[in-house]
């Protein structure tokens, strides 16, 4: 057996313990399986979930973005969908080592069938981090824990954005990260399915790159003008983050 950290909670072999730097809250990760990485962080500091809301995160993984969630917003309750059974207990260890049970639910379950899984218009917020790359991009990470988080394997950026608006409440906020390179994909998934985006941030690796990645804000329903505001910045130098990520990893 692994190491106990806590009451009731044990690491399993090969998984360890990492702090977040918020609230003195920890997560179980195995990384021989597959790490949060920044976009989870980004995503979470961009996420508004305000007093009394409710908010989901679609394919939660090890449950990175709700902990940090309940961190750092006012939100009544959170949940976390995931359909890798060995992600989502070490999700509910990592909820259950914080003490958070009453506040984070980690369900076990396919979010292409998340509308029957939770209902319809259940909840104020979605958050998602989903697979990046489709059959068309990048080599499969022959780890299969962490090829189903890159890629689309068990689900598409259209089942994604098709639950996500469906479980939403009628003005209710939809959260994504992505990369840019699918944005014209992404905004008509957007209008297939009548998700309105608010606001966009480009997340760029150094001054004067490419973007890499880029934050959503959408609403169900409302008018069609979005807001694109002043891009993030990762590094100032190699190594060295700027102020603004600094403040989102609460360093």
């Amino acid at each position: 057996m692994g190491d106990r950290i806590s009451v009731e909670v044990v690491l399993k072999e090969g998984e360890r313990f990492d702090d977040l730097e918020r609230n003195h809250y920890r997560i179980i990760q195995n990384p021989e399986k597959f790490c949060f990485g920044m976009d989870a962080v980004l995503l979470s500091g961009f996420a508004s979930v305000k007093s009394g809301e409710h908010a989901v995160d679609l394919g939660t993984g090890t449950g990175i973005i709700p902990i940090l969630l309940k961190a750092k917003t006012q939100g009544k309750h959170f949940t976390g969908l995931e359909i890798q059974e060995e992600s989502a207990d070490m999700a509910r260890r990592s909820v259950a080592a914080n003490e958070l049970s009453r506040d984070i639910d980690i369900v076990t379950g396919d979010l292409c069938v998340a509308s029957k899984i939770f209902g319809a218009s259940v909840f104020d917020v979605v958050t998602t981090n989903p697979p990046y790359m489709n059959d068309q991009h990048g080599l499969k990470n022959p780890a299969m824990q962490k090829a189903i988080a890159r890629h689309e394997i068990l689900c598409t950026l259209d089942d994604v954005v098709r639950e996500g608006t469906k479980i939403l409440k009628p003005g209710g906020r939809f959260y994504m990260v992505h990369r840019p390179r699918r944005l014209a994909e992404i905004f008509a998934v957007f209008e297939k399915y009548r998700l309105a985006p608010k606001r966009m941030k480009f997340v760029h690796p150094y001054i004067g790159r490419e973007a890499n990645m880029v934050l959503f804000e959408c609403t169900r329903g409302g008018g069609a003008q979005v807001r694109v505001e002043a891009p993030l910045v990762i590094f100032e130098k190699p190594g060295v983050y700027t102020r603004e990520i600094t403040e989102i990893y609460g360093y």
